[in-house]
């Protein structure tokens, strides 16, 4: 199949390009509070440029397990199952041919529907099941990029799927989003050890760094004397919901300097917040030429938590032979009032 780009728009002026290329979000142009449009999203103007190694997944739909697996394996009933070790000691989203790197089967329905399926054998990546994936892209009249996401298997096996957009409210390009005022309604994060694997435990937000639960800016206590934040070179964590089951708002956030708002709704049980710790401005292949530094982009990546196969107590990230895994999420911009 050949690499192409769709463009969905709404009667807002607002538009969004996607490539098949791994169903990444390429750009997302939405208006500011004086009506000029503003890309948010950091990407490429290439798409040869996402298949370079160490990419930092822009816009990517991740699986077939998004964030860690510690130590790389995992066992379904009697069976142990051995992935691909590809940061640190763990595995990371669903290893280096993981669904980034794929390229997706694409229909567009209309200027606002984009749907993309993808066909996983089993085994591939170290993962049980053939698994068929739907991904459905629609960008709405109240500017909300919404991401519907459903798969079934025909062997008992697990599935954790998101989007790793980068943010940036002032515009891809600009160089920090430390001053972005963050919301999200979570009590708890998920600990992490210093291989930033889940520990199995839960940590209180409260009198911590990672206490979003009324708004401030990101970069407030981003580099404090706090473990976890040590762990993560920053915030790169899994925030878990206060919300019961079903589509609810979960996070804000919204930047002074243009007044772009951004609202996340999501049916799943938890956030990871990612501050582009790991950028370093080295790649030159950024939008217009743009570097992309260290944190000049966020993620709110919706998912369930991480190393979920090896811990009990956490939500189940297992899909059985019958059942379809079906989850959505929405990305809705406006203006802060």
């Amino acid at each position: 199949m050949k690499l192409q780009l769709f463009t969905l728009t709404n009667q807002n002026n607002m538009k969004v390009t996607i490539t098949n290329l791994g169903g990444r979000v390429v750009s997302i142009f939405v208006p500011d509070k004086n009506g000029k449009m503003v890309d948010v999203a950091l990407g490429y103007d290439n798409l040869q440029c996402y298949l370079k190694d160490n990419e930092p997944y822009f816009g990517a739909i991740i699986g077939r397990y998004g964030n860690r697996i510690a130590k790389g394996k995992f066992s379904l009933g009697n069976k142990e199952y051995r992935l691909e070790i590809n940061n640190g000691p763990n595995a990371l989203h669903g290893g280096s041919d993981g669904f980034h790197n794929k390229v997706w089967q694409a229909e567009q329905i209309d200027d606002h529907v984009l749907i993309l399926g993808l066909f996983s054998p089993d085994g591939e990546g170290g993962y049980p099941g053939n698994l068929n994936v739907k991904v459905t892209y629609s960008l709405t009249p109240e500017n909300a990029l919404k991401i519907d996401y459903e798969a079934e298997t025909d062997k008992k096996t697990i599935i954790n799927l998101t989007n790793h957009s980068y943010f940036n409210l002032d515009g891809e390009g600009n160089l920090s989003i430390s001053d972005h005022v963050l919301t999200i309604d979570a009590d708890h994060i998920v600990e992490v050890d210093e291989t930033a694997i889940a520990t199995g435990n839960l940590l209180t937000v409260e009198n911590t760094p990672f206490d979003f639960r009324k708004p401030k800016s990101i970069g407030n206590h981003i580099d404090d004397e706090h473990q976890q934040i040590r762990f993560g070179q920053g915030y790169d964590h899994t925030f878990v919901f206060n919300k019961k089951e079903g589509l609810e708002k979960v996070a804000s956030i919204y930047s002074d300097k243009t007044g772009i708002n951004l609202d996340v709704f999501t049916e799943e049980p938890g956030l990871q917040l990612y501050t582009g710790n790991f950028l370093d401005g080295k790649d030159k292949d950024g939008k217009n030429g743009n570097p992309y530094p260290h944190r000049s982009g966020f993620c709110l990546e919706t998912q369930h938590f991480p190393d979920s196969p090896n811990q009990p107590n956490f939500p189940s990230t297992v899909l059985n032979v019958g059942e379809t895994y079906n989850t959505t999420t929405i990305y809705q911009f406006g203006i802060h009032q």
